[in-house]
């Protein structure tokens, strides 16, 4: 079922789990993201950015994760993630994208603040969400997700006070946060502030997103959601296990591109479910029939039982 960022991060914030972003610019790591949330029964927001889209086109991959989404028996937010540009973020709305982040983190705070207020009236017209970025995540050599390199990134931590004002202002229903994450792979092990997040999760009311998941150890994710962390954003983790899934494959050149996309898709299944059971969001989305075409499952199902009991 196709929802929003609240329908899933609010129930995260308020249970103190997260939910995972894993990006999907192709059908092989579409289906394997969403068999891995099924398999789970976990919530999943997937989609893609915009410094992802030469790998694949907006349009064309709205065309395969919308229609997923919608027949999936879990919640699953289709998430335009890092939109750059104004049109951009306003084309994955027409699309059907049903969240969206706008980062404007490099502009001043007072641009920063403009322009994501003007995007959030936008998203929320369309009954979509947005993630707003404070500070700046910057990203490791050879990141495909991020798009600046930081020489001291702790000049571009979160600031809590900022954060509360930032937030009021916006509209933003979360907030990315810089607490010393990065994008792509980590080459030396990173050092996250936890106080930071802690205190920024205390000060305000939405909920919190670390960028640059890929690489972090499993303690730095237990503790980060224990904090406040609500959504973890990963990429390079399924992106190198699909790769490495074909490789595998590819040992027999004889083999075709038919034997390539189910180890990929099963490589990227388990990756994402090994995620899912470490945010804790794994059985948080036990499924629920609700309706089909105007009719209410739920009723039609006592109305049958409730005849079946009677006949018997």
């Amino acid at each position: 079922m196709l929802v929003n960022l609240n329908e899933v991060l609010l129930p995260a914030k308020k249970g103190k789990y997260a939910v995972g972003l894993f990006n999907a610019v192709n059908l092989e790591l579409a289906r394997g993201i969403i068999n891995a949330a099924e398999c789970a029964q976990s919530p999943v927001i997937m989609g893609t950015a915009e410094v992802l889209l030469p790998y694949g086109p907006l349009e064309e991959v709205s065309y395969y994760l919308i229609p997923m989404a919608k027949k999936a028996n879990v919640p699953v937010v289709v998430h335009f993630d890092h939109g750059l540009t104004k049109d951009a973020c306003i084309k994955a709305l027409e699309l059907g994208f049903s969240s969206i982040m706008y980062d404007c983190s490099t502009d001043s705070y007072e641009e920063n603040i403009r322009k994501v207020k003007e995007m959030a009236e936008i998203a929320h017209s369309y009954g979509a969400t947005i993630e707003g970025e404070l500070g700046h995540v910057g990203d490791n050599e050879g990141s495909a997700e991020g798009s600046s390199h930081l020489a001291d990134p702790s000049k571009f931590f979160t600031d809590p006070k900022q954060a509360k004002d930032y937030v009021q202002k916006t509209g933003v229903d979360a907030l990315a946060i810089a607490v010393g994450n990065a994008h792509g792979a980590y080459k030396l092990p990173p050092k996250l502030d936890f106080e930071r997040i802690r205190t920024i999760a205390k000060t305000i009311d939405v909920p919190l997103v670390l960028h640059g998941g890929s690489g972090l150890t499993d303690n730095d994710f237990r503790r980060g959601i224990q904090e406040g962390i609500s959504k973890v954003n990963i990429f390079t983790d399924i992106n190198v296990a699909a790769v490495e899934a074909e490789f595998r494959k590819f040992s027999d050149m004889n083999k075709g591109i038919i034997d390539l996309i189910p180890a990929a898709v099963e490589a990227v299944k388990q990756e994402t479910m090994k995620k899912m059971k470490l945010f804790s969001s794994d059985g948080k989305a036990p499924y629920k029939a609700s309706s089909m075409n105007g009719i209410d499952l739920e009723k039609l199902i006592k109305l049958v039982v409730a005849e079946l009991n009677k006949n018997n």
